[in-house]
């Protein structure tokens, strides 16, 4: 699995998480779209600690920097 996702991405994702994290938690999101977030929240943590998106990979984006 080659890596296609850069830090700046990583931290985003991550940063996504912690809110949609913080805001089921403190019940102002709640039902449907509170599991749907924190599924998407868990995919995002996922990725970003492999650094790997499947879907980056059917678009042919890559964040990640090359040493060149």
């Amino acid at each position: 699995m080659k890596k296609n996702m850069g830090g700046t991405d990583k931290a985003v994702r991550l940063l996504f998480a912690m809110v949609v994290l913080i805001l089921a938690l403190t019940k102002v999101i709640t039902g449907t779209l509170a599991i749907v977030l924190l599924i998407l929240a868990a995919v995002f943590v996922l990725t970003s600690i492999v650094s790997f998106c499947p879907l980056y990979t059917l678009l042919g984006v890559n964040t990640c920097k090359r040493k060149e």
